[in-house]
């Protein structure tokens, strides 16, 4: 089983941030791709004027339709990261979007002190099924807590997605790089299964995110390891019968 783990520009425009989903998830597909994870917040941006529109939250239902029924096309999965709105509350989310048209739902549960101010933290860990093999999402500042990457495996999940979007002004997003790498590293060889990072890059919301999304095998070496500046796709393959 081949996973993936999409490093890509967030733009402030929903329709921008959907065409990217279903170009990456295009590429993933040609090239064998089982199940794709793309950035926290990829699909929706954090900017604040974009998430109060009016009738953003029905134009969002719309993109996420048109994503699951592409995914249903192209026959691989997608994680994919967005704002969600539900009781009048903000939620940092992330909808799984299977083949076979079923869906799971994530919602954010460390949030970070910015994020507070707007957003609801979630209250319950994720595993899911694909292909007869289980996996687990989390979302950023999440892979800072041991414990919720240990309750996903000890769920049985083989292979644990961070969304992540490392938006920092310059000069902390540089001194903040080598902690961003070994997080997931750590989580990896403590739990014995494969780490997907999938990081933003590029600008928003006047910062930047130096992406160095990666993927970490469980014995905690890195597999594949993206580049600073520009969009990518990585991928590997998940052995038989772990």
């Amino acid at each position: 089983m081949r996973l993936g783990a999409a490093q890509v520009f967030i733009a402030d425009t929903l329709a921008t941030n959907e065409a990217t989903v279903l170009r990456m998830a295009e590429a993933a597909a040609s090239r064998g791709v089982d199940l794709l994870a793309f950035p926290e917040m990829g699909l929706t941006g954090y900017n604040p004027a974009t998430l109060s529109r009016p009738g953003f939250p029905e134009e969002l239902e719309g993109s996420l339709e048109r994503i699951s029924q592409r995914v249903k096309e192209l026959g691989l999965g997608l994680i994919v990261g967005h704002a969600a709105f539900s009781g009048g509350r903000l939620y940092n989310a992330a909808t799984i979007f299977l083949p076979d048209g079923t869906a799971h739902a994530y919602r954010k549960i460390n949030l970070t002190a910015a994020e507070a101010k707007y957003f609801t933290p979630g209250a319950t860990p994720l595993t899911f099924t694909c292909q007869g093999r289980k996996f687990g999402v989390i979302i950023c500042r999440d892979q800072n807590y041991p414990e919720l990457a240990r309750s996903l495996r000890e769920e049985g999940a083989e292979a644990m997605f961070i969304l992540s979007a490392h938006y920092y002004h310059p000069a902390e997003a540089r001194w903040k790089l080598p902690k961003n790498r070994a997080l997931p590293i750590a989580r990896a060889v403590e739990n014995g299964i494969y780490v997907l990072l999938a990081n933003a890059v590029g600008s928003h919301i006047g910062m930047v995110s130096l992406g160095n999304s990666l993927i970490a095998d469980p014995q905690g070496a890195l597999v594949i390891l993206a580049g600073e500046a520009t969009e990518t796709l990585l991928t590997c393959d998940l052995p038989a019968g772990r």
